[in-house]
């Protein structure tokens, strides 16, 4: 069998986008194709053709390619987005795979709450390595609501509205063997110097994390207790420069805490266990 080359439109699409900036320009110029409908076509035509020209000059001015696809991909798993939610970075993988852990450590099946849980990038993991869980998602934003719902709940998720643990049904309080949590951690005078992606199309509640980017945190030191099991623990994303702080905040909590990192995930987060 022999492998047909790429279509001579995928090269132009590739250059396209690689002149606006685009690193991984060739693989973008597949996955547009693909959702035009084109990508195993002859050749561009008719509507598909001109979806894929809208497409590609969304993409030129600065939309992220998640959000022009519908879908993002986190560690395989494809999580269907909403215009304007935050897309999930991989980042957030040290975040979701120390959930995991210590979920695995508890009585099955773990109950754990993600929090802050945008599209359910952490909650949807959780799902698939730990069949049975038992998972509450919660979050501000109706877009990131609507998009969780959609991840989550086919499989048993409970997804609910709101701020914070003002959202979480009563009935779990005291029952939580893991909070997982991506809060909003970037200081809302750098939000101006994110790049674009980010700055013009993710809604400003996913980014903003107040004057020193902890805002979020000393709200969740102040109400995770109430929500934990015994001995149960919290795993929270946070910037390099923002780690011994959110751990001294819940050290000062009462709560067990230490700093996690992974140097290839460039991923810093807090772990926090109640004692």
């Amino acid at each position: 069998m022999t492998t047909r080359p790429a279509p001579p439109e995928r090269d132009v699409l590739a250059a396209r986008l690689r002149a606006a900036g685009c690193v991984y320009a060739e693989e973008e110029a597949a996955l547009l194709l693909d959702a035009a409908g084109l990508l195993d076509a002859a050749g561009p035509s008719g509507g598909g053709a001109a979806e894929l020209e809208r497409l590609v000059v969304r993409r030129e001015a600065g939309e992220p390619l998640e959000q022009l696809l519908g879908w993002a991909d986190f560690d395989g798993i494809r999580l269907q987005l909403e215009p304007g939610v935050f897309v999930p970075r991989a980042r957030t993988l040290l975040v979701a795979r120390e959930a995991e852990r210590l979920a695995r450590s508890a009585a099955a099946p773990a109950t754990v709450l993600d929090l802050c849980c945008g599209a359910g990038a952490i909650g949807a993991l959780l799902q698939r390595e730990l069949p049975g869980v038992e998972l509450v998602a919660v979050d501000l934003d109706p877009a990131a609501i609507a998009a969780a719902r959609r991840n989550l709940e086919p499989a048993g998720g409970v997804v609910r509205q709101g701020d914070l643990f003002d959202a979480v049904p009563i009935g779990f309080l005291g029952g939580f063997d893991v909070i997982a949590v991506n809060a909003p951690y970037v200081p809302t005078a750098e939000i101006a110097h994110l790049p674009p992606e980010a700055r013009e199309h993710e809604h400003r509640v996913a980014l903003d994390g107040g004057p020193d980017g902890l805002a979020l945190h000393r709200r969740i030191v102040a109400g995770a207790r109430r929500w934990l099991r015994p001995g149960g623990a919290l795993v929270i994303e946070c910037a390099e420069r923002q780690a011994e702080h959110s751990a001294a905040l819940f050290a000062r909590a009462g709560f067990s805490s230490e700093v996690l990192a992974d140097e290839t995930l460039e991923a810093t987060a807090v772990r926090a266990r109640l004692r």
